[in-house]
């Protein structure tokens, strides 16, 4: 946990006890980033406000240096725009301070949970997924283009594996949120958009003619049923 506000650390690090989790703590940003670079950990519960470097910029090297780490970011700031770049950065989910702590640890517990199962069944198909020159195993969370590895993020891998186990299947993009993300992130449909955007990049040739993740017009996006 990255947080300047000692109290917070403390409580958050009772409850999270009670769950059997460990908390290691950090207070400034410096010092919170080189842990989570260094150290590999379940989850990364990180305050936007921070000594030395902030956390919407302590999520972005993270993730621009393949940390895939499920992010939950608190802050005390409520606007609309704060959540959409911690989202758009790659943070996991988003909670403002002041918060409950029953609603703080159904989240930690949610997202947890989110990491280990598929989001839309129970557990991940043993099925490995092949079309065209892409290929996803959902049990290892491992997808390749022409043989070499795909560096995604997780809800980028969760978007990917939806979309190839549902070729053909239109998903709107509060569909895709509900799915993916979860139900709290209902009106945020552009942060959609975005993940949808940075996955083409990886997967695409032409960004301008998409032949894998397509957009179903009026609708949402779909995945390509018709290649081999």
């Amino acid at each position: 946990m990255i947080e300047d506000d000692v109290s917070i650390v403390e409580l958050v690090a009772i409850h999270l006890k009670d769950i059997y989790c460990d908390l290691t703590k950090a207070h400034k940003g410096n010092e919170g980033l080189s842990l989570a670079t260094k150290n590999k950990y379940d989850m990364i519960i990180l305050d936007v406000m921070l000594p030395e470097i902030d956390g919407v910029e302590i999520c972005r090297r993270l993730r621009a240096n393949k940390i895939k780490t499920p992010i939950l970011m608190l802050t005390a700031r409520s606007e609309e725009i704060d959540k959409i770049i911690g989202l758009e950065t790659g943070a996991d989910d988003y909670l403002t301070k002041p918060f409950s702590i029953r609603e703080f640890i159904a989240r930690v517990k949610a997202l947890l949970r989110r990491t280990e199962i598929d989001s839309t069944n129970n557990e991940p198909a043993d099925e490995i997924f092949q079309y065209g020159e892409i290929q996803i195993d959902p049990t290892k969370r491992k997808a390749t283009l022409k043989g070499k590895k795909i560096e995604l993020t997780p809800k980028e891998f969760d978007l990917l594996y939806l979309f190839m186990s549902n070729p053909g299947k239109s998903f709107s993009r509060e569909k895709l949120l509900n799915l993916v993300w979860g139900i709290d992130f209902t009106g945020y449909e552009h942060t959609v958009n975005s993940h949808i955007n940075r996955l083409r990049t990886k997967i695409e040739v032409n960004l301008t003619h998409p032949i894998y993740i397509l957009t179903t017009w009026g609708v949402g996006y779909r995945f390509n049923d018709e290649i081999k």
